[in-house]
């Protein structure tokens, strides 16, 4: 996989603007299949950045209906990526 296939899109909520202010802590939706190693190079590879730590989450789709036909939204992976404290990612 390359940078651009594991990093899908960053993520920008309250709580992860909240985050990159106080923690220099960054969320974004990655490839279910990427592990931290390859998170760690395709952030420091895409924005040239120092990665100091990298936690991973997967998020279960939850059900939903539309009529009377019941299914299900995609399952997912959050990966929130810790820089070092000289470095930025400007999202905006």
């Amino acid at each position: 996989m390359d940078n651009c296939n594991i990093i899908i899109k960053p993520l920008v909520t309250e709580q992860s603007m909240h985050f990159a202010n106080a923690c220099n802590a960054f969320a974004f939706q990655v490839n279910k299949r990427a592990n931290k190693i390859q998170i760690r190079n395709a952030i420091e590879g895409l924005y040239g950045v120092k990665v100091v730590d990298v936690r991973t989450m997967n998020y279960k789709g939850k059900s939903r209906r539309r009529g009377r036909n019941i299914g299900t939204t995609a399952t997912w992976k959050k990966a929130v990526v810790v820089l070092h404290e000289d470095h930025r990612i400007d999202l905006f």
